[in-house]
């Protein structure tokens, strides 16, 4: 008697595992740790925009409208990106790559994820944030995937402007507007996204050269890519800087977020002395806990100072 219960639990395992499977292959086209990234700089801005602490309602709706967008946008890059995946390292395992998901069915997919995120901020929202999460995958799509990265070593700062539109849909999500502190902290993730990407770049270089993409650290000497590393991050804490005057959010953040570029611009000259992967990827890493702690700090001050 056991070995036909056997036989008739086994493909039920067998089935789950392959959907299991199957369901991770789809959020792995979305590229899930760069949607935490975005995330992270849109909750905070809310916080700032409304003054006290939104409802929990309209940052969920928000946050999931918002990931939903940048979702599709990322699966639409991996469409579009099979050919270099399959030549680069980096993302060789990538499920269209390896055959998981098909391009029809990740076409299907993230047109699903971008309708779905319009008529829900749109409806639950309003819909100027609704217009600005889907006019950042087309710009990520259309602007930096099939022209830009292929075309220039200015791909990632020009392309860099989508990743930055999620703080301009956290602002009007409160107020319905953009405004000036919109704009500075939009300026603030455009020009972070060139040292947080080029840092990772210098390790991954071989891999762009193999693809011909012009990535900077793939066209041009390792000095020289530091060194626009460092312009850029000078400037990127030289604006973090106006954040505290134009969000009204005092003397504390101000010099939160001056120690917190001085380190930054710190770990680049230390890069400088000794370009190697190791410190290059350190560089990376400290990148991203900087905008991490920059924003969650901003949402922490305006919470403080508006409860």
């Amino acid at each position: 008697m056991s070995q036909p219960i056997e036989l008739a639990i086994a493909p039920t395992k067998l089935e789950s595992s392959q959907l299991t499977d199957k369901l991770s292959a789809y959020l792995a086209l979305t590229k899930p740790r760069i949607i935490e990234l975005l995330l992270i700089t849109t909750v905070p801005t809310m916080f700032v925009a409304s003054k006290h602490l939104p409802s929990a309602l309209i940052i969920l709706l928000t946050v999931l409208g918002g990931a939903l967008a940048a979702g599709g946008a990322n699966a639409f890059n991996m469409v579009y990106d099979m050919d270099i995946d399959k030549v680069m390292k980096r993302t060789s395992k990538r499920p269209l790559v390896t055959g998981q998901i098909s391009p029809k069915a990740a076409i299907v997919f993230a047109s699903s994820l971008e309708v779905s995120s319009f008529f829900l901020l749109w409806q639950t929202v309003n819909l100027l944030s609704a217009v600005l999460a889907v006019s950042a995958t087309g710009f990520y799509v259309f602007v930096y995937t099939m022209w830009l990265k292929r075309s220039t070593s200015q791909n990632i700062v020009i392309g860099g402007a989508a990743g930055a539109v999620p703080v301009l849909v956290g602002w009007t999500a409160i107020t319905g507007h953009l405004s000036w502190t919109a704009v500075v902290l939009f300026l603030v993730i455009f020009l972070w996204t060139p040292p947080h990407f080029w840092a990772l770049a210098l390790k991954y270089k071989d891999d762009y050269k193999a693809a011909n993409i012009p990535m900077l650290p793939a066209v041009v000497n390792v000095k020289k890519v530091v060194f626009n590393i460092q312009i850029y991050t000078v400037i990127l804490m030289l604006v973090s800087l106006a954040i505290a005057p134009v969000g009204h959010l005092g003397p504390v953040f101000f010099v939160i977020s001056l120690l917190l570029g001085i380190t930054f611009c710190y770990k680049t000259f230390t890069l400088n002395k000794d370009v190697s992967e190791k410190n290059a990827m350190k560089l990376f890493g400290y990148s991203i806990t900087y905008l991490t702690l920059l924003f969650l700090s901003m949402g922490l001050t305006a919470i403080a100072l508006h409860p």
